[in-house]
């Protein structure tokens, strides 16, 4: 590849596509009490969801600027053209992280060949930004062609998910214990979206079922050209729920490509477990 790009974990892209296009992957720090974990190497998702559902509570931290120094320093002596596509900066401080680490390297290799994009996306609706970029980069495109690009996807991409318990964002901060306490009672699940890399509660409906429904009807609403898209699904270790949502959009859409995941310790340290994810572009993207 001509243009080398790196990310970070809150993409949650499927190992597969990861080994396929050699992607960099920079680990997001979680920690349970006083240990510290790298997402996807030290803790898989899987022991995550179950730690959770045992009541076991988890924190994310950013990934520091030594750490990010260190990896952007191994490009600038190979003086490689390296994108760092980012987890949205209204989540994480991770994207400061990177700008800081920059700034020091640039003291060193002031020919440093580096773009940081603020994807403002997560999960897997920031993997699809990323996949986009390396597949143009295996392609042979230019870095400002790809830039241009991770620009676009980044702008136009939907975040529409549902957590199955309001208990794990309340945790976080994102709902009040009230809030928590009556949706769990009333078996309310909200929609939520990612609004200017926030999270942001849309809608609340009541019972599983209806709520996959009304995520199919706020596709139709918001996508554009969705059979022709690569449609991205993630789940916090709920498969079976992921491939119904699947079905369905295959069903609805006529959609062929998908990328399916479940979701990181990053994320899903926050959403938990039996939380259902899907993105897609809202904008047609130019030819």
């Amino acid at each position: 590849m001509s243009v080398r790009i790196i990310t970070d974990s809150a993409c949650d892209l499927p190992k597969n596509i990861i080994d396929e296009y050699n992607i960099h992957v920079v680990p997001i720090l979680i920690y349970l009490e006083d240990k510290e974990y790298l997402d996807g190497e030290t803790l898989n998702p899987m022991d995550l969801y179950k730690g959770m559902r045992s009541g076991k509570v988890y924190k994310t931290a950013q990934i520091p600027p030594a750490t990010f120094k260190k990896v952007f320093l191994e490009y600038a002596k190979k003086n490689e053209s390296v994108i760092y596509i980012a987890f949205s900066s209204g989540l994480s401080g991770t994207y400061q992280s990177a700008l800081m680490a920059k700034n020091e390297v640039l003291d060193e290799y002031p020919d440093l060949d580096l773009e940081i994009i603020d994807t403002k996306c997560a999960s897997v609706g920031f993997g699809l930004v990323v996949y986009k970029a390396v597949q143009m980069a295996k392609e042979g495109k230019t870095k400002e062609e790809i830039v241009n690009a991770v620009k676009f996807y980044s702008q136009h991409m939907e975040h529409i998910f549902t957590v199955d318990d309001l208990e794990y964002l309340y945790r976080g901060g994102r709902v009040s214990r009230t809030a928590a306490f009556i949706g769990s009672l009333l078996n309310i699940k909200p929609i939520l979206d990612v609004e200017d890399g926030k999270l942001i509660p849309i809608e609340k409906v009541r019972g599983r079922k209806k709520v996959l429904k009304r995520m199919i009807e706020i596709m139709e609403e918001r996508g554009v050209d969705l059979s022709n898209q690569v449609i991205g699904i993630n789940h916090g270790d709920d498969l079976e729920g992921a491939k119904k949502l699947e079905e369905m959009i295959r069903e609805r859409f006529g959609c062929k490509k998908f990328v399916v995941n479940i979701i990181g310790c990053a994320i899903g340290a926050h959403s938990g477990p039996g939380t259902l994810s899907v993105f897609f572009l809202n904008q047609k993207p130019p030819m």
